[in-house]
């Protein structure tokens, strides 16, 4: 009987050990690196957004983010010193940011017109977004 109950042990304790070698750890990244080719929020709110024919559409005012990964940029369009301007949501891939060396600045392009973005859904700040 003791015989047994040595080998059992044993016999646990070689199962755990081989256990131990093939679980599957997970680190968590904490710190990056910024690269030359990210872009600071800083950068963007505020940014005039310009369409292909060089007019003036709107203006960033924030950006969302969904899962960690941005999401859209809130666009506001129309309106006068902050006086009936409507918001929008638009996609990321739908304009291109850039920052221009030379002029050591930054430009927002969509290839939209104000219309187009006057008559795109409205976003609203209520509720969770509520400023």
């Amino acid at each position: 009987m003791r015989r047994i109950l040595i080998a059992l042990a044993a016999t646990t304790m070689i199962v755990g050990a081989a256990a131990a070698q093939t679980a599957e750890t997970t680190t968590t990244e904490t710190f990056i690196t910024a690269k030359p080719t990210d872009v600071l929020s800083y950068n963007l709110v505020n940014l005039n957004v310009t369409n292909n024919a060089d007019e003036t559409i709107g203006e960033i005012k924030d950006l969302i983010l969904s899962e960690g990964q941005l999401a859209g940029y809130i666009v506001s369009v129309g309106g006068v010193l902050g006086m009936g301007e409507r918001y929008v949501i638009a996609s990321p891939k739908a304009g291109k940011i850039t920052y221009v060396e030379n002029d050591k600045k930054w430009t927002a392009v969509m290839d939209a017109t104000k219309d187009q973005l006057k008559a795109a859904p409205e976003f609203k700040y209520e509720g969770r977004w509520k400023r």
